[in-house]
């Protein structure tokens, strides 16, 4: 028997609209069990760092257990790949950081899409990346520094934590914009990337704050500029590289915090809530800075969703060119 297409009408809207009525009760009562934060590199690293550091205060404000999951590997794709995939329900998160816009194109293929496959939630820290230089240099300014290489184009090189580190990239971006024929000499990790540094082996240095804030102090090292927006409140002498001149060139590090697609808006809401509370509190803005991070106010969504993307564009054109030197 037909039923009438006026009542058929009806009922198909009805089931269409059971699953959304489901989510928005399910969102409610959320967290009804433990949440997982995936964290897709190995233990010890400021990634982990941060992400005990949440899970702590999130077990305390929802009354439910967070609790971190190491998946490291392949640069974070194995863990990112994994979180894609698990269950848009709110009770897996996971910590990136900028290597998720990059990995992307560095390698052949990987597990994710970094728009499709993830809903941000909120992007809490940023650290700057900085630019210094052995003393022996004869140069003040990034102006200086750039008349330098000008003129004795092949001889002075850069040191960065490693080959498609956002340091690496960051050198990248200044050399092929400015056309300077300037040599790259990756390390494994920033300590040794310093070591170098200091003895003016690799006279030019892009890095992160931890390296380098004691030897910028101590006079070892000199900074010419950092290269975010504003001026990193652990050196707020040094100024911006806008100020020097040249702000087409502003980069950074960061840790963001996503969600896998399709996850409730409404428990993307309350978690960006709870974590920019998080952030806020003193004690945790403390252990953050100690690590080299700087939060970043009231960050939403939506903000976090505009960022991936036009980091997608732009370290993407970058690290094409790297590949077709």
């Amino acid at each position: 028997m037909k039923l009438p297409r006026r009542k058929f009408f009806h009922l198909a809207s009805g089931a269409a609209v059971l699953p959304a009525v489901w989510r928005v009760a399910n969102a409610q009562s959320y967290p009804m069990r433990p949440v997982r934060i995936v964290v897709p590199y190995a233990p010890g690293g400021a990634a982990d760092l941060f992400a005990r550091l949440i899970a702590q205060k999130l077990s305390e404000h929802l009354g439910k257990q967070v609790f971190t999951e190491n998946m490291g590997g392949a640069g974070g794709n194995i863990g990112t790949g994994r979180a894609a995939r698990a269950g848009a329900d709110g009770y897996t998160m996971i910590v990136v950081a900028s290597l998720f816009v990059t990995n992307p194109f560095v390698y052949d293929t990987v597990p994710y899409d970094p728009i499709k496959d993830f809903d941000p939630v909120t992007l809490p820290l940023i650290t700057p990346i900085m630019l210094s230089v052995n003393p022996s240099l004869p140069v003040q300014t990034v102006k200086d520094l750039v008349a330098l290489i000008r003129a004795n184009p092949g001889k002075y090189s850069y040191a960065s934590a490693g080959t498609g580190t956002r340091n690496h990239f960051m050198g990248e971006s200044f050399k092929q914009s400015l056309k300077l024929d300037l040599v790259h000499v990756p390390f494994n990790g920033g300590g040794l990337a310093v070591v170098s540094v200091l003895a003016g082996h690799t006279p030019v240095f892009f890095s992160t704050p931890p390296p380098v804030v004691q030897h910028i102090k101590e006079g070892t090292l000199r900074a010419l500029a950092v290269m975010s927006k504003a001026r990193s409140q652990i050196l707020p002498d040094v100024p911006t590289i806008a100020e020097a001149g040249y702000p087409d060139f502003e980069g950074e590090e960061w840790l963001g915090i996503l969600v896998p697609a399709g996850t409730p808006k409404e428990i993307i809401a309350l978690l960006n809530r709870e974590i920019v509370r998080i952030i806020a509190l003193p004690d945790i803005r403390a252990q953050l800075a100690a690590l080299g991070f700087e939060p970043v106010a009231a960050a939403t969504p939506e903000e976090f969703a505009a960022r991936i993307k036009a980091e997608t564009e732009k370290w993407g054109k970058v690290i094409r060119a790297i590949k077709h030197e």
